[in-house]
């Protein structure tokens, strides 16, 4: 009887440690889409805010996915989903953007994007495209246009592969600026403290610029700059969703399967 009662508390201990990591990790969450499903073309913010998008020559793929059900699939180059301003979207400086990506065709030859969030005057804070001659990352900020300039896996210049899920999470805290790709940093730089920002859309795939060719999935948005533990923290699946059938918003919860 003793023995069991030692299990059982040890149990509740590991499970409040669980709890505690993950309300750790939820703060500052803004934005989240598991893009396990569309609904009437709509992708569902799970943080329950309500901060929906709209999807638009794009559609979720169930056969390819990283986390959960489904991920985006962006394959025509006017692909996207489009996010209306509010007001933690609209105000933050210090932000994370984290999610998982799959390439599915190389470079084009010309700026695509990945996602941007704009402001007035500017298509940067942040930017993301594919480069035009190599399959990199441009994570761009304004005033300035300061950040990566063609960043893979290893660094500058170093390709990212094609068919290969990858965690990528652009971390901004003051007037740096901290590349993470599957867990590790592969690039730190200098970006503007006071990055440009004001009342305008985000933008997943097309925005002036074509949309690149990739699948997404699990997209995080925070108004703040998460730490390297917790970027790993959430690559690993201790940030996660569980979405009732009956309902369209998310609670967060156990783990989901992560699916290579």
């Amino acid at each position: 009887m003793r023995f069991m009662s030692y299990i059982v508390i040890i149990t509740l201990l590991g499970f409040c440690g669980v709890l505690s990591t993950q309300a750790a990790l939820d703060d500052g969450l803004i934005l989240y889409f598991s893009f396990d499903r569309d609904i009437d073309g709509t992708a569902i913010d799970g943080t329950g805010n309500g901060n929906n998008g709209t999807i638009s020559n794009a559609s979720v793929n169930t056969d390819e996915k990283k986390v959960g059900l489904g991920s985006l699939e962006l394959i025509d180059e006017n692909a996207g989903v489009e996010v209306e301003s509010y007001s933690s979207l609209e105000s933050y400086q210090d932000h994370s953007y984290v999610f998982w990506l799959h390439f599915i065709q190389a470079h084009n030859g010309a700026w695509s994007q990945i996602f941007a969030k704009k402001a007035p005057g500017s298509d940067r804070s942040p930017g993301v495209w594919v480069c035009p001659n190599s399959l990199n990352i441009h994570y761009r900020f304004n005033p300035g246009n300061l950040g990566s300039g063609c960043a893979g896996p290893g660094g500058e210049d170093e390709l990212f592969e094609v068919g290969k899920w990858y965690h990528i999470a652009g971390v901004k805290e003051g007037g740096k600026f901290r590349f993470h790709i599957d867990g590790e940093v592969a690039g730190e730089y200098d970006v503007p403290a006071n990055h440009a920002q004001g009342v305008e859309k985000l933008y997943i795939g097309k925005t002036g610029y074509r949309s690149a060719t990739f699948y997404v999935d699990d997209f995080f948005v925070f108004d703040r700059a998460l730490s390297t533990d917790e970027v790993s923290d959430i690559m690993a699946g201790l940030l996660i969703s569980v979405e009732p059938q009956d309902k369209l918003t998310t609670t967060w919860g156990t783990l989901k399967t992560q699916r290579d």
